[in-house]
């Protein structure tokens, strides 16, 4: 027996071909429960055909930046509060209003939106309670004249 070598613990090829069996399984499993994890929370879906939605994108967003519409989103309790204001800063004309307030990585979240105005303006909408963290309000509102505006609002609640 050589010096600083214990007995029966001697490093053969059957081990070191265990370890690294154990090391690429616990890899590979962890990249396959990955994998899955974010498939299955997110569909990836934005449009049901990227295609024919690019061949109105350039006039859709011209007519909408005409309207110089700002949005701006709020939530407290059980309630989200959108203001829309005009290129002067006054309430804007809003024909209808809608939309979908979720997180930004799952759907599982997500909730409708069904506005009411009130008399300040603003539009207001019930909801369940938010849990801190990060939000996206996914409005669609549509102008008097038909112009349609659409905009994502981030929303980050803390506690308390």
């Amino acid at each position: 027996m050589t010096e600083g070598t214990a007995p029966g613990k001697e490093l053969t090829g059957r081990k070191v071909l265990i370890i690294a069996v154990s090391a690429f399984s616990v890899i590979i499993g962890v990249n396959l429960f990955m994998a899955y994890s974010s498939i299955s929370t997110f569909p990836g879906l934005e449009v049901a055909n990227s295609y024919v939605a690019s061949q109105t994108f350039d006039e859709d967003r011209a007519a909408q930046e005409a309207l110089g519409w700002n949005a701006l989103a709020s939530a407290s309790g059980d309630t989200l509060r959108v203001e829309i204001t005009d290129a002067d800063g006054l309430p804007a004309a809003v024909a209808e209003i809608g939309g979908l307030v979720g997180r930004t990585t799952e759907r599982q979240h997500d909730q409708p939106l069904t506005f009411t105005r009130a008399p300040s303006g603003a539009h207001v909408a019930e909801i369940e309670p938010l849990a801190p963290g990060k939000w996206e309000v996914r409005l669609e509102a549509r102008a008097t004249d038909g112009t349609l505006f659409r905009q994502r609002l981030i929303l980050r609640l803390t506690e308390g």
